[in-house]
């Protein structure tokens, strides 16, 4: 498994995603099914390991904790902070439910990093997770109501007392990274990118390549649609996220289909499935150093971390572009 630098620490290239694993907003979680997950990522060379407070109102950590007993020094841990559901405090976000966001629901979520529940946040992770330190702490959401200048103060006391190793921040803007770059190292950065979501290489993708910023993409299959197995009669329940979502209408999975046909004859070139070679391509662009990807299973786990160390040349990559352009 090829591996890059987050900070100072070797991370693979194929992450795990564990949102899904925690169940919110994905239709509830087979927490056997997912402990296996785990294990199976770290058997296949993945080490990173990315998990929230907010996948299930701690319970995505809690697996996570669990699923790595006795093998807590194979992983790389990277979690967040700055969702919170304790307090009226911050930027407010969504209301929530133990299944997904929804109106009115009991959970009111808040965007806050104050450094007061910054230290809250992270004794809670550790508690969840098993652990007394954490490889990378990001910051979830960024808060309007807490200057950078506070939140990464306290960050740099965290990392000075060894309970994290690395600070990333996500769904950040460059102008918000140089704030935190003012006051000490920024290693990471955590953003939406993939074959459909592409806005970041004219923002964020340069500036971390300029600023040896490690960017990690998320949703790097968009939601499932990328692996050409979600076709126009799939049906979404309630409680997950994709249920009543315009993009995952059925003339949007279609006219995507099309668009992934035009590219299978370089998935056949390379012996790849369409989810793979999704992956690959999205951490083959300029700038992009790993990839995030969600798995339920451990087949699934497998087969995302098979292309960690596949190599998609300059006429792959050619070939792809012109496809993704024409829509």
């Amino acid at each position: 498994m090829l591996q890059r630098k987050i900070g100072s620490l070797d991370a693979s290239v194929v992450g795990l995603g564990t949102w899904a694993l925690g169940g919110w907003m994905w239709g509830g979680t087979d927490e056997t099914e997912a402990e296996a997950t785990l294990r199976t990522a770290l058997d296949c060379g993945v080490n990173l390991i990315d998990t929230a407070p907010a996948y299930g109102m701690g319970r995505s950590e809690e697996i996570v904790g669990k699923a790595l007993r006795g093998r807590r020094d194979k992983a790389l841990i990277a979690t967040k902070c700055g969702l919170v559901w304790d307090q009226a405090k911050g930027d407010y976000f969504f209301d929530s439910d133990e299944d997904s966001i929804r109106s009115g629901g009991k959970l009111k979520v808040y965007r806050y990093l104050g450094k007061e529940s910054l230290r809250r946040e992270l004794e809670n992770s550790l508690r969840r997770l098993q652990t007394d330190y954490v490889d990378l702490y990001q910051t979830h959401w960024q808060d309007s109501t807490t200057p950078i200048a506070e939140t990464m103060e306290e960050l740099l006391k965290m990392k000075k007392e060894g309970k994290i190793r690395a600070i990333g921040c996500s769904n950040a803007t460059p102008a918000q990274m140089d704030e935190y770059r003012e006051l000490g190292p920024l290693d990471s950065t955590q953003e939406l990118y993939n074959m459909l979501d592409r806005q970041q290489e004219q923002t964020t993708l340069p500036y971390c390549a300029k600023h040896n910023v490690a960017f990690l993409s998320y949703s790097s299959l968009a939601q499932g649609l990328l692996t050409g197995k979600v076709g126009p009669e799939r049906v979404f329940p309630e409680g997950d996220q994709r249920h009543n979502n315009p993009r995952f209408s059925q003339e949007s999975r279609a006219k995507i289909s099309q668009m992934l046909k035009r590219i299978q004859p370089v998935a056949d070139k390379h012996h790849l499935t369409l989810g793979q070679l999704a992956t690959l391509w999205t951490f083959s662009q300029p700038g992009c150093t790993h990839t995030l990807v969600g798995a339920r299973s451990p087949a699934q786990m497998r087969e995302n971390a098979a292309i960690g160390h596949v190599t998609l040349d300059a006429e792959d990559n050619a070939v792809i572009q012109e496809q993704l352009k024409n829509g």
